[in-house]
């Protein structure tokens, strides 16, 4: 079997938005810590969103005090059927002590548990880095802003369920 072939640059779908999301309602769950470079995965999320179709006033933004915080928050929105999706959007930025470990791990095992229990597609976008400019790498204005992408994953999945059920 061979590797499937590389996406274009921007889209995890090959052609594009895959279905008519104008009706979404999606939750864009954002952490405080490093706000600036949260602001700039925001807006990634915000760019990938409006490019598939999303109505402005159908994306939700919230946000809450750091990463170990997400999994609850996302869980409360599922239960509520406050949105089709989430966005995870944060920045662990490595210190010196081993507090990083616990809450990157905490955070990603809490948010892939949600997404399972109920059943509904959550964008990873949580940047798990050993400094400030590899976190600024990463949450540039290009395709490979990483809320973007966990944007593009999260609504690709949201496509792939729709097509399972």
């Amino acid at each position: 079997m061979s590797a499937p072939a590389p996406a274009k640059a921007g889209y995890l779908a090959p052609d594009g938005p895959p279905a008519d999301f104008s009706g979404l309602a999606v939750t864009l769950l954002a952490t405080r810590w490093n706000s600036d470079i949260v602001d700039a995965l925001i807006a990634g999320s915000r760019r990938a969103l409006t490019a598939w179709g999303l109505r402005p006033e159908r994306i939700r933004e919230l946000r809450v005090p750091g990463a170990y915080e997400l999994p609850l928050a996302a869980s409360r929105l599922f239960e509520r059927g406050a949105c089709d999706g989430i966005v995870t959007l944060g920045a662990i930025i490595r210190g010196d002590t081993p507090h990083f470990d616990f809450v990157a791990g905490e955070c990603s095992r809490g948010l892939m548990d949600v997404q399972l229990r109920h059943g509904r597609p959550i964008g990873f976008g949580v940047l798990t880095v050993n400094d400030a400019a590899q976190a600024w790498a990463r949450a540039g204005t290009g395709a490979d802003n990483k809320g973007n992408e966990a944007t593009l994953a999260m609504l690709e999945m949201l496509a792939l369920l729709r097509s399972i059920s």
